[in-house]
């Protein structure tokens, strides 16, 4: 099986001797993600919970580049640099994940790059093209496209 390195310039380009992504089979692994503002290569300012939402955006524009998505991560990790940011991050990280929860673990650790104060990483599943849905859609157009759909196959 060979690997495929994944980059995309919708996210923070490495700080380091690394790739934002792997791509092996069927299964994409991300690095760890901090809140780097991809326009301008520094760290967004605010709390820890503007963090994580930046983490997440992050994570999923390198998802994307590997053809896969939030809905199909398996397992992610993710790293606080003060373990009281629990909740907080967990409030945030619940928000971009749907029914299908991946496999996750929590650690607190000493430090992170640039004074983060959280990181995140994720394996997830690449599916194979046909079955790839887009994340944007919203109420509305889902709404509109089963209108469509009922209306298909009726003869005038």
């Amino acid at each position: 099986m060979k690997k495929e390195i994944i980059a995309t310039p919708n996210a923070p380009q490495a700080i380091g001797p690394y790739s934002q992504a792997v791509r092996v089979g069927m299964f994409v692994y991300t690095a760890g993600q901090i809140a780097i503002d991809p326009a301008t290569s520094q760290m967004i300012p605010g709390d820890v919970s503007a963090q994580a939402e930046q983490v997440m955006k992050n994570l999923t524009a390198v998802l994307a580049a590997a053809g896969t998505s939030l809905d199909n991560v398996v397992k992610t990790t993710i790293f606080l640099r003060f373990i009281k940011d629990f909740g907080a991050v967990n409030k945030v990280y619940g928000q971009f994940f749907g029914k299908g929860k991946p496999a996750r673990s929590t650690v607190a650790v000493s430090a992170l790059p640039l004074k983060a104060l959280v990181e995140i990483e994720v394996v997830a599943l690449i599916p194979p093209p046909e079955e790839v849905k887009p994340r944007t859609e919203t109420k509305k157009a889902k709404k509109e496209k089963k209108k469509k759909s009922k209306g298909k196959g009726k003869k005038k």
